[in-house]
Order: C-alpha cells, then sequence, then structure tokens
C-alpha cells in the first residue's frame, strides 16, 4: 500500500490509462481542428469568389490538408496497441 501515501507514484497500469486518455483527447481536439479548417476553407472560397486574391484558397487548403494530417496521425495512434 506505498503507492497510496502522498507524493508516491501511482502504478504503472494508471500511467499507461493516463496515455491512452491523452490520447484519446488529442484526437478530439483534432476532430475539432478539421471542422474549423472547413470553416475557414468555406470562407477562403467565399473570399476568392468575391475577388480576393487566390492565396486566400491556398491557405485554406493547407490549413484543411494539415488538420486533416493531424487527425490521421491520432487516429492511426488509437488504432496501434500500447507501445512495448
Amino acid at each position: 500500500m506505498d503507492h497510496f501515501r502522498l507524493g508516491s507514484l501511482p502504478p504503472a497500469e494508471v500511467v499507461v490509462d493516463d496515455v491512452r486518455v491523452t490520447h484519446r483527447i488529442s484526437a478530439l481536439i483534432s476532430v475539432f481542428g478539421v471542422f474549423a479548417s472547413v470553416l475557414l476553407l468555406a470562407l477562403a472560397v467565399r473570399e476568392y469568389r468575391s475577388g480576393a486574391t487566390v492565396l486566400w484558397l491556398v491557405f485554406g487548403a493547407a490549413a484543411f490538408l494539415g488538420a486533416v494530417y493531424a487527425l490521421v496521425v491520432d487516429v492511426r495512434r488509437l488504432r496501434t496497441g500500447p507501445a512495448a
């Protein structure tokens, strides 16, 4: 029962579960990032159609692709088992 003392480290199983929860939270943040980047891309398309520079489309597409890449990385990390 030494691990219940104040200031001691929790058992290894708890630390592994904390990492799993952290990965889930990261994936959830990535989902919201994709949602925000879709809104930004829609804004960029609207601005481009109203006469703005093509850089709006470039930056909107780059933000979208970056957010999708982050989501793919997070989902792949969730799907793999715990590291040995």
